[in-house]
């Protein structure tokens, strides 16, 4: 399908954190993606606290998942409608809308065989409310080639990132933590494939344990959990989890990583913790598995580039230089690409894939038999 200039995308992206939507507005028409704006839509109480009860099984889940849906489409919508007026753009100057959708399930097979992954959305009302044709679940086709279905965003994160003098990884930090590794070109030899997976827990630990004892979103800047201890016994306790050592191809989300997950390892601990030594312990768990996975698997990385909500916790950002001491880790801010807006710009850039009828998988990432086009297009 042929896109008109000025071959202009927008992604919207609500994570594991569950706490909006990010959209960015993007124009591929030059060298590199041009964000031309970005806006953020809260979810509503009620919608947040409806995905996290479908995080597990319950009762009448269809119907529930399916009201969640309609409401997700209406906060893209006004995601949408801010971005247009921000960019002052009408609908019809946009080729597509990449829409994520929210995960209520992600089960790619990675223990028992069973492959499949849920993102709960309504693209069809989307389309409708917003006048714009979308692209939505990306994630199934990788799946059913045998892959992941995540991450997806390694080639954005190269096209962003790479560098090739120099081998870099980049990290996104959302509700679920992973790696993208950039290896620099090697000169008088094949190329190495770009490769990344999912680390573990990036925030999703972090918000529900500050949100249970201060009924806080998110630990601001980290600095609940600086002023707590952390307990090396309940940190070993946790990296023990066996996701930890699987080999990639992997991914993991709050099938794994759930309250009942840490309440089952606080409550084989033996020792009653302050809950700011917990919530730095948290921060450790996730910078050290990040860490560590940069250490095995990029250990060339001259950059550690971190992007997502996580970027913005000094505590995990200041225990991963400590812990990469021969690494430059730095935020994508500082490479001018906004650390809220990195996954956004992926999911424009899958959209505009689809349209074009090219992968948007990255095979030696995710696992898959080979390159899919990936999502399903309803037309406005």
């Amino acid at each position: 399908m042929p896109i008109s200039p000025p071959d202009c995308f927008i992604g919207i992206m609500s994570g594991t954190s569950m706490d909006g939507a990010d959209g960015v507005l993007v124009d591929f028409s030059g060298p590199r993606p041009t964000v031309l704006a970005a806006a953020f839509q809260p979810f509503p109480a009620e919608l947040r606290d409806a995905f996290s009860a479908l995080q597990q099984p319950g009762d009448d889940e269809i119907h529930r998942e399916a009201l969640a849906a309609n409401g997700l489409a209406r906060v893209y919508a006004a995601c949408v409608a801010a971005l247009l007026r921000d960019a002052g753009l009408a609908p019809d100057a946009i080729a597509a809308i990449g829409a994520h959708g929210q995960t209520v399930r992600h089960r790619p097979g990675l223990y028992d065989g069973i492959g499949y992954t849920r993102q709960s959305q309504q693209p069809a009302l989307l389309a409708e409310l917003t006048g714009i044709d979308v692209v939505a679940d990306f994630r199934s086709r990788d799946v059913a080639a045998g892959g992941q279905g995540a991450p997806l965003v390694p080639a954005v994160h190269q096209a962003l990132f790479g560098d090739a003098a120099q081998t870099r990884v980049a990290c996104n930090i959302g509700g679920i933590s992973n790696i993208s590794v950039l290896p620099a070109a090697s000169e008088g030899s094949a190329a190495r494939p770009v490769t990344g997976f999912d680390c573990g827990p990036g925030n999703v630990l972090l918000d529900y344990w500050i949100d249970r004892h201060h009924g806080l979103a998110y630990d601001a800047d980290g600095a609940w959990g600086a002023s707590g201890k952390v307990d090396q016994a309940l940190l070993a306790r946790l990296l023990a989890e066996p996701y930890f050592s699987v080999a990639p191809p992997k991914s993991t989300g709050r099938d794994l990583f759930h309250p009942a997950w840490l309440e089952n390892h606080l409550s084989q601990h033996g020792t009653a913790l302050d809950p700011a030594d917990v919530q730095a312990t948290l921060a450790a768990l996730t910078a050290g598995a990040i860490a560590r996975d940069v250490s095995q698997h990029a250990p060339d990385a001259a950059r550690l580039i971190v992007c997502g909500g996580g970027a913005r916790n000094h505590l995990v950002m200041a225990l991963l230089v400590q812990a990469l001491p021969a690494v430059a880790v730095q935020s994508s801010d500082e490479l001018g690409v906004p650390v809220s807006q990195v996954e956004g710009i992926a999911f424009a850039w899958l959209a505009r894939q689809m349209l074009r009828g090219a992968p948007g998988n990255v095979p030696t990432v995710t696992g898959a038999a080979g390159p899919r086009v990936l999502g399903a297009l309803y037309p406005r």
